[in-house]
């Protein structure tokens, strides 16, 4: 063997020995690197809690932080890059540039451009290593119906709306990731059942009606249009149970057990405050590791 071919094939067995760990953690389905997880949205994707009524903050207990441990525990390893900003509608998301400091996700990057811009130029830039991307958009579009004189009409008319710049979005996010990157969309806990507990039983019903058959076919409708998944969280939280079946939570007495869980999962009860708690926000975590392949 000449002495110019023995660097050569130690060169090649030191290689195969490094490469060897990656290999295998490929064939066990792991990924060989971290990756990036995309969040867009509005308050839910910054992970907004209330600490009292008109009072609270972004916080590091969104879902979008919950679900970086969940994940690496289904095999994902990702790094989380949160472009929300709390009070995002989706006009404001495709059109408003830049979001204010205290609107930003915690530790979240600043942009001066649309977030949508800004978030898709990041994948872009980084597609190769982008292993995730949620949004949750839409809850602001819907808002002001809840104190409409009429809430499902108001609703029926938003979503019109609401499932054409979804859409939009969904697609152009898509063409940014390329056709391998999941595209998970979330709804919202029907935070207007709570409105149950002020004597308003009338508006927590037809929030369910608004919720079923306008709001989350709208969005995942819209999702689809980028070959994405949508997650029903009005349906995990239980918001599409029987009213009739009732419970006793403290302090509201007995009230229907829909009312209960989102009485729980969020500040709407105590606070009149749409916002998650940190175990709602852990619910919809779940949920979007749920849509993740398991990697071991």
């Amino acid at each position: 063997m000449s002495r110019l071919r023995v660097p050569a094939l130690v060169a090649l067995a030191s290689t195969l020995a490094l490469t060897a760990p990656a290999a295998a953690d490929a064939a066990k389905g792991k990924p060989a690197k971290t990756q990036y997880y995309v969040s867009l949205g509005d308050s839910y994707a910054t992970g907004y809690q209330a600490t009292g009524v008109r009072q609270g903050s972004n916080t590091d207990q969104g879902f979008a932080n919950q679900l970086v441990p969940i994940a690496r525990s289904r095999g994902h390893r990702l790094k989380l890059v949160n472009f929300g900003c709390a009070g995002a509608t989706t006009t404001s998301i495709l059109q408003t540039p830049g979001c204010a400091s205290g609107a930003r996700a915690v530790g979240g990057p600043a942009y001066r451009r649309p977030q949508a811009e800004a978030a898709i130029d990041f994948i872009r830039r980084h597609r190769k290593r982008v292993g995730l991307i949620t949004v949750s958009i839409g809850g602001n579009d819907v808002t002001a119906c809840a104190r409409a004189a009429d809430p499902v009409p108001c609703v029926a008319g938003a979503v019109q709306g609401i499932e054409t710049r979804v859409a939009e979005l969904a697609r152009r996010l898509r063409r940014a990731a390329g056709p391998k990157v999941p595209i998970v969309g979330i709804t919202y806990p029907d935070v207007i059942l709570g409105e149950w507990v002020t004597g308003n039983d009338s508006l927590a019903r037809l929030s369910v009606v608004a919720f079923q058959q306008f709001i989350n076919p709208t969005l995942e409708k819209a999702y689809a249009a980028g070959k994405g998944a949508f997650v029903d969280v009005t349906a995990a939280t239980g918001a599409y149970g029987s009213l009739d079946e009732t419970t006793n939570l403290e302090p509201y007495g007995t009230i229907p057990v829909p009312v209960a869980r989102v009485c729980e999962l969020t500040y709407y009860c105590e606070f009149q405050d749409i916002h998650a708690r940190t175990p709602g926000y852990g619910l919809i975590a779940d949920l979007i590791a749920q849509k993740l392949p398991r990697r071991r």
